[in-house]
């Protein structure tokens, strides 16, 4: 019995151990990309072409001449503002809307649940051409200027956005415990009251989840960006795109521009995992 049970000691060790390096393999795999593109950044153009990397001796030029090479700073600020705005509106209405689903029983409250989920069912795509031309008549019919603005970014990634962000914050409202709300009326909370002093500071993973969710997405898009900007609302993706286009040859620059666009959205999942996995888990079990 005994050499059994050491047996499957061994056992459950070896596989704990095959697990550990398979996991270790697949974080290396995963993070590899990011890595080649923090060396190839600190290397110069000619070490880059000609394969010659050396580590030891990295250099910060290319971020320098980045900045010179094209109007770096414009995307840059012209994302965190599009990104950071449209990604506080959306959690603020889904916070709104998701715990009105979420508590209120009201008349067609199923069929708007499952409207929402549909939205997402829809190729965004096929919203281009509407919203193009939608910004093009008020250009020109009406003096609300949408079309290479920031307002008008906003306001399409807040619409885009919004659907799934109500989704998640129904799904975190209803797996907070409704006794919380209750004991805050009975001590003279009006339900608005109640809301933002109790159910908000709980939710705050959910509203964290909910933000970054809708941030990173945000900071990605290229499509509708590409049309419905000209050279004011501009944002990363676009920057990195004529960057290509106009500079190809200019490599170290480029991978600069890659650490410098990505480097916001690994500081934004870090900084917030934690409470980013609660608010994404919160509410697998009940809802």
């Amino acid at each position: 019995m005994t050499g059994i049970a050491l047996s499957r000691r061994t056992r459950k060790r070896v596989n704990a151990r095959l697990l550990d390096a398979l996991t270790w393999l697949v974080l290396f795999v995963m993070l590899a990309p990011v890595l080649w593109l923090i060396i190839a950044s600190t290397q110069t153009k000619l070490h880059l072409a000609t394969g010659e990397i050396d580590v030891l001796h990295p250099t910060f030029k290319a971020f320098r001449q980045m900045w010179q090479t094209v109007d770096f700073e414009k995307y840059f600020v012209n994302s965190l503002v599009i990104c950071g705005a449209a990604a506080l509106l959306a959690t603020a209405f889904a916070a709104s809307a998701g715990y009105a689903l979420a508590r209120f029983k009201f008349r067609g409250a199923r069929p708007f649940g499952v409207a929402i989920i549909g939205t997402q069912l829809i190729p965004g795509s096929l919203f281009l051409l509407p919203v193009f031309m939608g910004f093009i008549w008020l250009k020109q019919n009406t003096p609300i200027q949408l079309f290479d603005t920031q307002l008008g970014m906003v306001l399409v990634y807040t619409a885009f956005f919004t659907p799934v962000a109500i989704y998640f914050m129904r799904s975190f409202f209803l797996a907070l415990p409704r006794e919380l709300e209750d004991a805050a009326l009975v001590d003279g909370c009006t339900p608005f009251g109640a809301f933002v002093r109790i159910v908000l500071p709980n939710a705050l993973p959910g509203l964290v989840a909910t933000f970054v969710y809708a941030f990173l997405f945000a900071w990605d898009e290229l499509l509708f960006v590409t049309a419905l900007t000209q050279t004011r609302a501009e944002t990363i993706p676009i920057g990195i795109r004529n960057f290509i286009g106009n500079y190809s040859q200019e490599y170290s620059q480029l991978m600069a521009a890659g650490v410098v666009s990505t480097l916001p959205v690994l500081l934004a999942f870090f900084l917030t995992q934690r409470w980013l996995v609660r608010g994404l888990t919160a509410g697998a079990v009940k809802g």
